[in-house]
């Protein structure tokens, strides 16, 4: 884990015309020294190391030895605010309702690009699908075959949907 300081200035010489060229196109990275704070300036850095350092190791356990599903959302979200959460197709349980995944990962493309990318816990995403006050199910896919749950991203992350989940994992 460091910091570096990306605003090094490169280096400029005159060149032709009295113009300046940029000789060295290549920025330097150069570790940022004395970045830890002083004792009395500390407050509450130890505990939030702490719990960084914890979450970097859940995220690198996500990727070992787990299962992960993972879906892409193409340009389609960005009009509609929507993800489409499979979980049925020619009548049989697919995606989240098949999936024997550990972890959910959900990319948000613009064009060829990953815009972002959701995680979650498979389980977590089960329980917050079940108690979305609404969630709209749709046909799509080959032949509309697949049946989907639209969740709109606003209310995904709204409140009212934390608040449930939080008190779920605190009932559990």
């Amino acid at each position: 884990m460091g910091t570096y300081d990306m605003t090094h200035p490169v280096s400029q010489s005159s060149g032709k015309n009295g113009k300046n060229l940029n000789r060295n196109m290549q920025r330097r990275r150069t570790p940022m020294k004395n970045l830890e704070p002083k004792i009395e300036d500390r407050k509450k850095f130890d505990i939030d190391l702490e719990y960084g350092k914890v979450r970097e190791q859940q995220v690198a356990d996500m990727l070992q030895d787990k299962k992960i599903e993972v879906k892409s959302e193409r340009d389609v979200w960005q009009k509609t605010g929507n993800i489409a959460i499979e979980y049925e197709c020619y009548g049989k349980p697919s995606g989240i309702n098949a999936t024997e995944s550990d972890y959910w990962f959900h990319n948000l493309c613009i064009g060829d690009e990953t815009f972002a990318t959701l995680v979650f816990d498979t389980a977590s995403l089960k329980r917050i699908i079940a108690n979305l006050d609404k969630k709209r199910s749709v046909s799509g896919g080959d032949n509309n075959a697949s049946r989907m749950y639209l969740l709109n991203l606003q209310k995904l992350f709204s409140s009212d949907v934390i608040k449930a989940f939080k008190e779920q994992a605190d009932a559990a």
